[in-house]
């Protein structure tokens, strides 16, 4: 079973912290990697984080690095977004999605920022200034 449930998101002013959590099924889990992407009324879908499926590997976005974190809980199958530091320009509809490394190209090693085929409904976050 394919399962990506995301939780966590709200209204809350610049400066504050949100935490999302993504929580996944097991065959997910175990096996995939798992990002988050966000996307703004009116922009494109973006990549923000990513965390590998063993060994904790972390990839972010240029424009999350040191205010945002993702780390991954073995017991409740669950991501989790750490947002600090918000700001208005991160307001947007947060989704996570999972990547199946056994589609990578030939050569590929590290998380990337596309090809996550599996999808969760969304989470909004709203930053007010």
């Amino acid at each position: 079973q394919v399962r990506l449930v995301e939780s966590g998101g709200g209204l809350v002013q610049a400066g504050a912290s949100l935490r999302l959590s993504c929580e996944a099924s097991r065959v997910l889990f175990s096996s995939y990697a798992i990002g988050w992407f966000r996307q703004a009324p009116g922009k494109e879908r973006e990549f923000v984080a990513a965390i590998g499926w063993s060994d904790d590997n972390t990839l972010y976005a240029d424009s999350v690095k040191g205010r945002f974190t993702i780390t991954r809980d073995k017991a409740k199958l669950t991501v989790y977004l750490q947002m600090n530091f918000l700001k208005p320009e991160d307001t947007a509809v947060y989704t996570c999605a999972a990547d199946d490394p056994t589609t990578w190209p030939t050569g590929q090693r590290q998380l990337r920022s596309h090809g996550y085929y599996y999808r969760g409904q969304g989470t909004q976050v709203t930053v007010s200034s």
